[in-house]
């Protein structure tokens, strides 16, 4: 939802819709339940760990349903790029955030698959993908934490071709080694060494 604070500040806010948590928990045994069946129904299942992958989900979707941690995610990430102007994280307002609800600056622009809309605004398209492949590679290779949700709905494109982001309720880290790995294994397919893009791959243990 979109308001306009007394002192005239644009802002969005996102509410956690009410019910949703019995809503969700009720789904979540019916999963446990189903996911017990199977196991116990077909043994080769067991390898897959239907149960362990019921309880992943359930913790991601725990930690979603607290709007806190989105917003802390939110502003971990606008440290992270604090300076850059190519990328821009809205604000987040605490004094009206909590476990249900997240208020944070409105940003405006184009969704990033608007590619007529873009172009009609006099935005190049080159600047806005190098934009946005420059922002993800400083996300997973520079800072180790990552958007995990990105789709049109939760980017836009600014004026000058800065891309701004929304919706940090699924973010990702990854390790200095991880980071190590997909970097040497990005470099053997960009440059065609496959040969080395496969030993990267046994390197890991993947």
């Amino acid at each position: 939802h979109f308001a306009v604070l007394h002192d005239g500040r644009e802002v969005a806010v996102k509410v956690l819709r009410p019910g949703m948590l019995r809503i969700i928990e009720q789904d979540l045994k019916l999963m446990r339940v189903l996911a017990g069946l199977v196991q116990r129904m077909a043994p080769d299942s067991r390898r897959l760990k239907p149960r362990e992958v019921v309880e992943t989900i359930a913790q991601s979707v725990e930690l979603e349903m607290d709007l806190r941690f989105e917003a802390a995610a939110a502003a971990e990430m606008a440290d992270n790029f604090a300076g850059d102007d190519t990328f821009v994280i809205p604000a987040v307002d605490w004094a009206r955030t909590g476990s249900r609800v997240l208020t944070t600056e409105r940003i405006d622009g184009f969704p990033i698959n608007d590619v007529e809309g873009i172009t009609a605004a006099g935005i190049d398209p080159k600047t806005v993908v190098e934009n946005a492949a420059r922002a993800f590679f400083n996300q997973v290779f520079r800072d180790g934490f990552f958007h995990a949700d990105l789709h049109p709905g939760n980017l836009f494109v600014m004026d000058g071709g800065a891309i701004g982001a929304v919706d940090f309720g699924i973010m990702g880290r990854v390790d200095k080694k991880t980071r190590r790995n997909l970097g040497e294994m990005l470099l053997g397919f960009l440059t065609r060494d496959y040969r080395r893009a496969a030993e990267v791959h046994f390197e890991a243990g993947w």
